[in-house]
């Protein structure tokens, strides 16, 4: 028997399930809410007028708790006719991007036991008609996302119908629409691939899955096994995987940009970006403690899933940048044959490393991606992994860390976020920090002092790029949502999948 033969998966098992839900859906720019729609939401200003379909007052709102503000919703079920939904959208003047997108993700949930739902866009005149299209259906999709892949009778109502009515400039919406379609697929693979168990998806399904993905969306994909990696020399990748019975992968994505005829074009720019995954991270012979945030290491292969997810995007949306991609893929394992803390590994580039926690494995595999990345000299670099507890600590769980060593390239990023609402917040690349990562037998160690852990593991990373402009985004925190919170729907969250489509689409050579 060899590894992986074992595990008992049904035949009908997919690691993205999400693929065919959203191909059964129809999302169309209306002029008015269609006779067939089970529910529709009407848009409620704070002290502005109440739409004639809601029937109510603002005293019978008032009375129960509705003030319009953003996320707030009431729901007017009827048995033989549309239900109705006043969806508070706040400040009607103060209505930006980010809040359309949470006005339909409260929509969505306040709709959750309705199939076909249709939402009245409000007055959003600072926010162009494209991006309401876009943002609104992200908020419906994502909000109304769920992994039932493994449930034999799942409870929740799957969208099959989504109407925005609009009354001028339908087309720009339908534009919009048709972008935050290919936004929410990629987010909803992400969500997938990290919700979905270790046993159901190791290194080599994933890149099985990418083999099978990959070129339904003009992305060229290779895949390195075992033997291979050992000619790379990928050292880390390798040590990290030493104690498990399953195989390592490197994936490596390429997107080029094409014209409509499928003719290639000159890129606008080359970006590397580089996915930490780990398909279930034990700590190894660091063990972790078994505590919820061991049950949720499954998802520590985040930042991977993210990228790959991120690449099925940029055909459909147009993308003009070159991008090439290093997924680093292996579950972290104790045996009696996984790497000692105190071992020795040796990088893609010669560079030594000193074990002293094979917990913090996730930078010794991303070592070997970024050196891979740096020896095709891009215009820069971005990786994205869930690294350090530190970064969660730091930040919590609704920001990702942000460090590198070109401050144009980290603004980039910024800027991506701030357009995705998946929120980065800068921490700095102290330097003086550098020497906690000295060795007294080898070029580097892997572990840091007792603070500024997610510094230190970024100036780790940082031996690896050769001076390329580069930054670093750390998800630890953000990889999952305990809760249902406007479009972030409980589990894993596909934190990245979005950031990374909208810096690829806006990419520029940063300047030095």
């Amino acid at each position: 028997m060899t590894a992986g033969q074992h595990r008992l998966i049904p035949e009908t098992f997919s690691p993205a399930p999400s693929r065919e839900v959203l191909e059964g859906l129809v999302v169309s720019v209306v002029e008015a809410v269609g006779a067939d729609v089970q529910a529709a939401g009407y848009p409620v200003a704070i002290g502005g007028a109440i739409p004639a379909e809601i029937g109510l007052d603002w005293a019978e709102l008032g009375h129960v708790g509705f003030e319009g503000k953003v996320g707030q919703t009431f729901v007017l079920a009827r048995h033989d006719a549309t239900s109705v939904v006043a969806v508070g959208i706040g400040e009607a003047d103060a209505l930006d991007a980010a809040a359309l997108r949470d006005v339909a993700a409260a929509f969505a949930r306040a709709a959750a036991r309705y199939e076909t739902v249709a939402l009245v866009l409000p007055e959003a005149p600072a926010v162009p008609l494209d991006v309401v299209g876009q943002v609104v259906v992200e908020g419906a999709l994502l909000a109304r996302y769920r992994y039932n892949a493994l449930k034999t009778a799942p409870k929740d109502v799957a969208l099959t119908s989504v109407e925005i009515v609009a009354t001028t400039d339908r087309q720009a919406v339908v534009t919009g629409a048709e972008r935050g379609m290919i936004i929410s697929a990629a987010a909803s693979l992400s969500r997938d691939l990290a919700n979905t168990p270790p046993g159901h998806l190791t290194a080599a399904d994933l890149g099985d899955l990418a083999l099978a993905i990959g070129p339904e969306h003009g992305v060229e994909v290779t895949t390195f096994d075992k033997a291979q990696l050992i000619e790379l020399g990928c050292g880390g990748l390798l040590g990290v995987n030493a104690g498990s019975t399953d195989e390592p992968r490197m994936i490596q994505l390429r997107y080029t940009p094409t014209d409509a005829d499928g003719v290639r074009l000159a890129p606008s720019g080359t970006l590397a970006l580089v996915g930490k995954g780990i398909m279930y991270d034990s700590g190894g012979i660091s063990l972790k403690p078994s505590d919820p945030m061991h049950l949720a290491m499954k998802m520590d292969m985040s930042g991977a899933a993210a990228v790959l997810a991120a690449l099925t995007a940029l055909r459909g949306l147009g993308c003009t940048t070159a991008v090439t991609a290093f997924l680093m893929c292996t579950d972290n394992m104790p045996s009696g044959s996984a790497t000692k803390l105190g071992d020795v590994l040796t990088i893609r580039n010669g560079t030594t490393v000193e074990v002293k926690n094979t917990d913090a494995e996730g930078r010794l595999v991303m070592s070997d991606a970024l050196v891979l990345a740096a020896e095709e000299a891009p215009d820069a670099i971005i990786d994205i992994a869930t690294l350090t507890g530190a970064a969660l600590v730091a930040l919590g769980s609704a920001t990702a860390a942000v460090l590198g060593n070109n401050q144009d390239l980290i603004d980039q990023a910024r800027a991506a976020s701030a357009t995705s609402d998946e929120r980065i917040w800068q921490l700095p690349l102290e330097h003086r920090y550098r020497e906690q990562l000295n060795s007294d037998i080898a070029d580097i160690s892997n572990m840091g002092g007792k603070f500024a852990g997610a510094t230190t593991a970024a100036l780790f990373l940082a031996e690896f790029v050769d001076g390329i402009p580069w930054a670093h985004i750390d998800i630890a925190g953000t990889m999952q949502s305990d809760t249902d919170d406007s479009w972030r729907s409980r589990g894993a969250t596909g934190f990245g999948a979005r950031l990374l489509i909208d810096l690829a689409l806006n990419f520029r050579v940063p300047t030095a």
